[in-house]
Formats: C-alpha cells, sequence, structure tokens
C-alpha cells in the first residue's frame, strides 16, 4: 500500500502558509496537471488528483486543524478527492470563482452537513488511546430512491421556471437605466431540474433518518478540545449529494492524582517535617503504575523532581513527556504535650529567622535518635 505524501509537500508550500498561498499553489498544479490538458498521461492525472484531495483538506479551517494535529488520519480514510470528471474551466469556478470560458459559479453544493458528537473519555484512555463505539441517528441515503429523490422509475426535467440555469433574472428600470438582477430560481432552489414524480419515501430529500453505530480510534495522547473526523459520516447528501463528515470532540476526565500541563503531568507530594529532613523513599503513582522514589535528606518545600519519559504521549510522534513530582512538606497543626517537647530539643525559638544549616538537621536528628 503506497503511503501518503504529506499535504503540503504535495502543494509546494509551507505548513505556515497563507490560504491565499495555498490558493496560489494548487490552481498553479491544477493548470498544469488537468486532464484536459494532458490526455492520455497518468502521471499528470496522478499529480492533478494528488493535489485535489490535498487542497480540499488544507483550504477548510476545520480539517487544515485536525490534519495539522493528526495526519492523514484525522483527514479520513476516505477515497481521494477526484475532480478529473470536472471540466477543466469549472475547477477554477468552483476554487476560485468565475472568468473561464464565460462560465458563472456552480450551482450549490448538494454536500451533507457536517455533524459534531461530543464524547468524554478517561485520563488513563487517553494515555493509552482507545477505541469507542458510538450510535448516532443522522440523515442517510433513501433505500427506496438510492438518494437521487425520485420515485423509482422516473427522474428529473429541465426546470420551466429557469430553464436548467438555477437563476432567474429580473429587470428593473432605475434613474441609471435598466438594472439586471439575478437570484437563486425558487422552484429547483437552484438545482436547474426538478423531479418528475418525488420518492414516496422521502419525499424527494434523496434520505431518510436512519440509526447507526459507530467504531471511534482515538490515538494516544488526546486532550480536551481534541477532534477526530471521521470521513463521509455526517448528513448524507440532498438528492445523491456527497455526504458530511462526523467530528468527534474529545473530553478528558482530570485524573484524580495527576495533573497535566501539554505532554508532561505533575505530581504533589506530601510529606512531613521528618522526611524531608532526614530523606525517605516513598511509593508514588506515574501513568505506568506506582514506582518508588527516593527522597533526600533536607528536601525543601517546592522542590521539584523529574521522571523523564512518565508523562503523556505526542499524539504525532508518540514521544512522551516527562513527570514532575513537587514536594509540599505539611507542617502539623494540633502538637501534643509530647511532640512538642520533642521538637523544643532541636531548639531554634531564637525570635529570628532561621538560617537552615546542617547544624540544625544534626540537631533534629539527634532529638528523634534520643526519644
Amino acid at each position: 500500500m503506497a503511503v501518503k505524501r504529506d499535504y503540503y509537500e504535495v502543494l509546494g508550500v509551507a505548513r505556515q502558509c497563507s490560504p491565499e498561498e495555498l490558493k496560489r499553489a494548487y490552481r498553479k498544479i491544477a493548470m498544469d496537471s488537468h486532464p484536459d490538458r494532458n490526455p492520455d498521461d497518468p502521471a499528470a492525472d496522478a499529480r492533478f488528483k494528488e493535489a485535489s484531495e490535498a487542497y480540499a483538506v488544507l483550504s477548510d479551517p476545520d480539517r487544515r486543524r485536525n490534519y495539522d494535529m493528526f495526519g492523514h488520519a484525522a483527514a479520513g480514510s476516505g477515497p481521494a478527492v477526484d475532480f478529473t470528471d470536472m471540466p477543466f474551466a469549472d475547477i477554477f469556478d468552483t476554487f476560485f470563482g468565475g472568468g473561464f470560458g464565460g462560465r458563472g459559479r456552480r450551482q450549490r453544493s448538494n454536500r451533507g452537513d457536517d455533524l459534531r458528537y461530543d464524547m468524554t473519555i478517561t485520563f488513563d484512555e487517553a494515555f493509552a488511546g482507545v477505541e469507542k463505539q458510538v450510535d448516532i441517528t443522522v440523515p442517510a441515503t433513501c433505500d427506496r430512491c438510492g438518494g437521487s429523490g425520485a420515485e423509482p422509475g422516473t427522474g428529473e426535467e429541465t426546470c420551466p421556471g429557469c430553464r436548467g440555469s438555477g437563476q432567474v433574472r429580473r429587470t428593473a428600470q432605475s434613474i441609471f437605466g435598466s438594472v439586471v438582477t439575478a437570484a437563486t430560481c425558487p422552484t429547483c432552489s437552484g438545482y436547474g431540474r426538478i423531479l418528475k414524480t418525488p420518492c414516496s419515501q422521502c419525499r424527494g430529500q434523496g434520505r431518510v433518518q436512519k440509526s447507526r453505530r459507530l467504531v471511534v480510534k482515538i490515538p494516544a495522547g488526546v486532550d480536551t478540545g481534541s477532534q477526530i473526523r471521521l470521513s463521509g459520516e455526517g448528513e448524507a447528501g440532498l438528492r445523491g449529494g456527497p455526504p458530511g463528515d462526523l467530528y468527534v470532540v474529545l473530553g478528558v476526565k482530570t485524573h484524580p492524582q495527576l495533573v497535566r500541563h501539554e505532554q508532561d503531568v505533575v505530581y504533589e507530594l506530601r510529606v512531613n517535617m521528618v522526611q524531608a529532613a532526614l530523606g525517605d523513599r516513598i511509593e508514588i503513582p506515574t501513568l505506568d503504575g506506582p514506582v518508588e522514589i527516593a527522597i533526600p535528606s533536607s528536601t525543601q518545600n517546592g522542590q521539584s523532581f523529574r521522571l523523564q519519559g512518565k508523562g503523556m504521549p505526542d499524539v504525532r510522534s508518540g514521544r512522551r513527556g516527562d513527570q514532575y513530582v513537587v514536594v509540599q512538606v505539611v507542617i502539623p497543626k494540633d502538637l501534643n504535650p509530647e511532640q512538642k517537647a520533642l521538637l523544643r530539643k532541636v531548639g531554634g525559638l531564637t525570635g529570628k529567622p532561621e538560617k537552615v544549616s546542617k547544624g540544625f538537621f544534626d540537631k533534629l536528628r539527634d532529638a528523634i535518635s534520643l526519644d
């Protein structure tokens, strides 16, 4: 199976390029490689299809953002965009407006709407990646008419209101002379054709409500706000038009002990004065399970330790961040007389700011050992 090239590489642009730069790059490739200009040239046909697919993704802000985050997996696994059968002039009507051969803009698209599905996953599922099933009810292609909207055995005919143009023109007189305006044909809604007999099941829409179950593959490392695009799983298009896409928007539950900062995670370790002064070995939670770390003597409040490679994985590279253990020294609030006496053996009630030194910890260690 051939590996797809990076879409930015296909169009020859930088990842930070503007929409105008994208448009210019695609237009140049389309002019050079369109099948109308290169008959019987398989290489040109392949270049044109590859560039059309890349532009279709990168020219859509949402699809481009998902592609930048997740690569080709987020761009969808459906067939490549194919404009081979579209006349050369109409390519530019579609992407850049009119100006070739006197053609106007193409009629409005019958493409179905994109849909959004909000999904909540656990912190551990975001760490490891997971497959989830979702049940949705969406407008789907009508089984009776196959999406055409026409009753089986019938078809379409040219709209009498606009004679197939999809527009009606009106002329009005003003002080400047005759003014001609164009508007969408109200009879055919701009399609240029009408149904002879609408389908009895979908009433001419070409789609009906259906429920279906989908499997969503969530990669490791996602975070709240990440989106998974399921190509062609949105609303079916009107009267046989292409379907929209389904965007699964993720929300990740918080972890009971770890806090995420991009690919790094932070754990707040609470220790008592003795553990901070003398040091200790303590078991702490990580995403890979509990591990034991050594807290050295003389550890200060707020001091942190780094566990390399124990954070969240990057969605694209898989490289993991780090885990930081931040120490919080807990001072007891309610001391009994025996505990107070023990602390007085250490000394330190001088009425002056304490300069922490080795002598202070030696006295604390001696006081504990004499107890």
